[in-house]
């Protein structure tokens, strides 16, 4: 029973859906979709607000206008912009790119070899500057050393006093008997320094009266410094004291006081005087010497009275 009545309701549901007039489908409504223009674009980029800008109005379209368009727009674009064409990137591939890591590697060395090129430059360039200061001072020392020796000072004895003279019998340091001479004299010199840019200083050998090779007397100067082209008198103690003749002054044996103006006694007065010119501090410096031999005669009668030596003395 149960089948039955399944069986007449299906029956009677067909029944009626075959009476029932068929109903026309539901078409479904269209949808456009319109992109915005290239002016509303540019007002989003330039930075409007959502609530400043003005309500568009966005239509739908059915997908296969979307699509026609989509292609027309994008096969537009492939011809203004050849480059970006799916065919030139495989026509044209593009170079892939070194790793950054290596590049700034190389950019590193690179810097390095420019800083240490530039310090090695900066070396030379010292170097040279000092090889060409040394070069100009060394060629200024010597035309100024050259300079200073055309302005050698000049040394001259100007005369000689003897103003004392005595021989009597004695006994040397070693107990034998001799003749002991005593002499004191007097030597005046004149010195000139001619150096116009520089001053002197000046020392000298001691001044020594001699018989041939028997030293009589001897006297020390003092030295001084003498400034540029200026001039000095100089006056030195020439003295002996007992000294041991052992008979080599022959003229001198049997002199005595009742004796002594009968005395004519050859000597030789020679010394050499040393100046010394700082011309550049004791970097660049002069040396001048002068050898001095005069010839003098000391008579007996000329005791305390001055014996010109202008004339009789040689300069070396």
């Amino acid at each position: 029973m149960g089948g039955g009545r399944m069986h007449r309701k299906s029956e009677s549901e067909v029944t009626s859906m075959e009476q029932s007039p068929p109903r026309s489908p539901q078409r479904r409504p269209l949808y456009y979709v319109q992109s915005p223009s290239n002016h509303d674009i540019e007002k989003m980029s330039y930075g409007s607000s959502p609530a400043a800008s003005p309500n568009h109005h966005y239509y739908l379209s059915s997908p296969i206008h979307h699509s026609r368009e989509s292609s027309t727009s994008r096969f537009s674009a492939s011809l203004k912009n050849p480059s970006s064409a799916p065919w030139n990137k495989l026509l044209h591939p593009q170079p892939h790119p070194h790793p950054p890591s290596n590049h700034h590697h190389n950019e590193d060395e690179d810097d390095d070899d420019d800083v240490v090129q530039h310090y090695a430059h900066n070396i030379r360039l010292y170097f040279c500057f000092f090889l060409l200061f040394l070069l100009l001072f060394t060629l200024f020392s010597f035309i100024l050393w050259g300079a200073s020796k055309s302005y050698n000072p000049h040394v001259f004895v100007k005369n000689i006093v003897f103003e004392k003279l005595n021989v009597q019998s004695g006994n040397d340091g070693s107990g034998v008997p001799t003749d002991m001479m005593s002499l004191n004299s007097t030597v005046r010199i004149l010195y000139k320094n001619r150096g116009t840019f520089f001053g002197v200083h000046v020392t000298s050998t001691p001044l020594l009266l001699s018989y041939y090779q028997l030293r009589l007397a001897s006297g020390q100067m003092q030295k001084f410094y003498q400034s540029r082209k200026s001039r000095r008198k100089l006056e030195v103690m020439v003295l002996g004291y007992q000294v041991p003749l052992y008979g080599g002054v022959s003229v001198l044996g049997n002199a005595n006081k009742e004796h002594m103006d009968s005395v004519t006694l050859p000597l030789n007065l020679t010394f050499v005087v040393r100046s010394r010119a700082y011309i550049l501090g004791r970097l660049v410096n002069s040396k001048f010497y002068r050898r001095i031999t005069c010839s003098v005669t000391l008579h007996g009668k000329q005791l305390g009275k001055p014996i010109n030596l202008t004339d009789s003395c040689v300069y070396n």
